[in-house]
């Protein structure tokens, strides 16, 4: 577990960062920029959290768990001092993303067309989160390109994004309110 007893280090005030093996790296990194997403997209859950309840916030606060367990796995160097017994994502992670997403698309109306991003609250902000969330997976296929990365952490994003979409429909109605793109609409 981690305990904070003191917030500000003065550690990072040269622009450097540790990772979770005590690595120093610059502020700017790759890696950092991947994590720094995946914290951005946990914020946005917190938001559509506000204005969700029941089973719908009961996912939600697991994905919120979910990231904070990637943010330690992409913080972890998979080569580095300290992988042995790392935090990872693992395979039933992204299992029950799918099954999530399986349950409420069950029960959507059709798709005729794309979906602007809004309609209630709880959808208008899913619909932010899937969009940092594709930014964040987009950073960790980067990353993966250049390091050694659990794989798991980009198919979990990946799963996360259509997740999000599909909840946003589903907090929508279950998709009769969602507003739809009219091609054209305004020329």
């Amino acid at each position: 577990m981690v305990t904070l007893t003191k917030i500000y280090t003065r550690g990072g005030d040269n622009g450097e960062t540790s990772l979770g093996d005590g690595t120093r790296i610059a502020k700017y990194d790759l890696r950092v920029d991947a994590y720094g997403s995946v914290d951005e997209t946990n914020a946005t859950i917190g938001l559509a959290r506000i204005h969700t309840d029941g089973e719908a916030d009961q996912m939600l606060e697991r994905i919120q768990n979910d990231l904070f367990d990637l943010g330690a796995d992409l913080c972890t160097p998979q080569t580095g001092r300290k992988n042995e017994g790392a935090l990872r994502i693992v395979s039933e992670q992204v299992d029950r993303l799918e099954s999530e997403i399986d349950f409420m698309n069950d029960q959507l109306s059709d798709l005729t067309s794309f979906i602007l991003p809004g309609g209630s609250p709880a959808s208008a902000y899913l619909h932010l989160s899937r969009t940092i969330c594709r930014r964040a997976e987009r950073l960790c296929s980067q990353l993966a390109d250049r390091e050694e990365i659990n794989p798991l952490c980009v198919q979990y994003l990946n799963r996360l994004s259509d997740h999000a979409f599909v909840m946003a429909r589903f907090l929508n109605d279950k998709g009769k309110s969602d507003i739809l793109w009219k091609p054209g609409a305004h020329r």
